[in-house]
């Protein structure tokens, strides 16, 4: 505030009280606020581009010289701004601040992928700028600004990756895209913790069809393409084929099948009635000390539920050898990899984003939006901070446990 001209707050501040002049809108004090502030710097520009000030008889004779204003219309954080650009004889004035052509202050952009970035449409957006501030931006305006977001998609997609991560998730979402006909289409989304504990999205693709293990293995081997040499644990959803797209990819990897993702499929053979029931009697198994008391655990349950809910028994059977990886290890690890929770919470933004725009007309329409979802978590910080220092200790133990891959990687 102390670089800001006090009389001429003061007197917008007067001028509001007795007018009843509105804060924000077109002709609102912090859009007048604003333009002054605009034409200030601009004239400011022009001074440094001729080499002396308005008026200033050092100017005569020097060729080229101030040639009044037009004027512009740009469209700030506080609504349209009708601004006098001033301009010079021969035309070479180039202003830095609101630069030719340009109609949007910087903080719009943002605000316009932020809104896009929570699901609404372009043509939402556009009526939210037009109610909050007044001002008309085309649908089309709105589309050509989250656009600007595809080419950092593309570098944020290629970029290289780091040698070893102690764990990758990996999930898919389905979103109804339009071709030809609405379709459920899965977008491949791969989520890893670094050796430092930091939480790292390392990409999204759109398939085709349902999710497939021949699809991942696709993506697995272009994450090794981009440097990833080694992972000590994929933690993943049970999908057939899944174990042996990863261990294609990286023989040393262990896959570890999400008990969360176990627990939802036994629900689905069973009655409502009896999902509590079930729910008790299968947690001796995934929180036994061993693999061999879960197997005692699981005898038991198959006696008590197996007659009713073969189909729950056989499920288990089937995902056994995926499931009984993270019984090997301490209750810190155990804690972390159990389940694809960690991913399932970045899921559940995606899905928020999605579920608001219905279905798109395209893949790379579902790319951007869901990009710009990932893009837009934790924009405090706090959320990366918890994170790290939940992994904190679980990385100790992989350090242990993993008997020096994990220092490969911070190497």
């Amino acid at each position: 505030m102390d670089g800001l001209d006090e009389q001429l707050v003061a007197q917008l501040v007067d001028r509001a009280k007795a007018g009843g002049l509105a804060l924000t809108g077109e002709d609102g004090v912090l859009a007048q606020l604003t333009k002054r502030l605009l034409e200030s710097a601009l004239e400011g520009e022009i001074t440094d581009h001729l080499g002396y000030d308005k008026h200033d008889p050092a100017g005569r004779g020097t060729g080229n010289s101030r040639n009044g204003t037009r004027a512009k219309t740009v469209l700030t954080d506080v609504g349209p701004v009708r601004l006098d650009v001033p301009r010079d004889r021969d035309a070479s004035f180039e202003p830095k601040i609101v630069a030719k052509r340009q109609k949007r202050l910087g903080g719009v952009d943002e605000m316009v992928i932020s809104l896009a970035a929570k699901g609404l449409t372009t043509g939402e957006i556009s009526a939210h700028l037009a109610e909050v501030y007044g001002a008309e931006v085309s649908r089309q305006t709105i589309s050509t600004i989250t656009d600007k977001v595809v080419e950092g998609m593309v570098e944020w997609q290629n970029r290289p990756l780091d040698p070893v991560y102690p764990v990758i998730f990996i999930d898919a979402i389905h979103v109804k895209i339009r071709d030809g006909k609405v379709a459920n289409r899965p977008i491949y989304v791969a989520l890893a913790v670094t050796c430092e504990g930091r939480r790292d999205i390392l990409g999204l693709w759109a398939g085709e069809g349902g999710e497939g293990a021949k699809y991942w293995l696709h993506v697995l081997t272009e994450l090794k393409n981009r440097g990833v040499a080694d992972v000590l644990m994929v933690v993943c959803d049970g999908l057939t084929g899944l174990p042996e797209s990863i261990a294609a990819v990286w023989p040393a990897t262990i896959t570890q099948t999400c008990v969360v993702h176990l627990l939802r499929n036994s629900f689905r053979y069973a009655g409502r009635q009896h999902w509590d029931a079930i729910a008790r009697a299968l947690k001796p198994v995934y929180t036994a000390p061993t693999e061999a008391a879960a197997r005692e655990r699981f005898a038991e349950f198959a006696e008590t539920w197996g007659a009713r809910y073969p189909a729950i028994v056989r499920l288990w059977d089937n995902a056994w050898a995926e499931f009984v990886p993270f019984l090997a290890f301490d209750p810190e690890i155990r804690r972390v990899i159990c389940s694809t929770n960690a991913i399932e919470s970045v899921n559940a933004r995606i899905r928020r984003a999605v579920k608001a725009r219905g279905h798109f007309p395209n893949e790379q329409a579902a790319l951007k939006c869901v990009y710009m979802a990932i893009m837009s978590l934790d924009p405090t910080g706090a959320g990366r901070k918890r994170w790290t220092m939940r992994w904190k200790p679980a990385l100790n133990a992989f350090e242990i446990a993993f008997d020096g891959r994990l220092a490969a990687g911070r190497k």
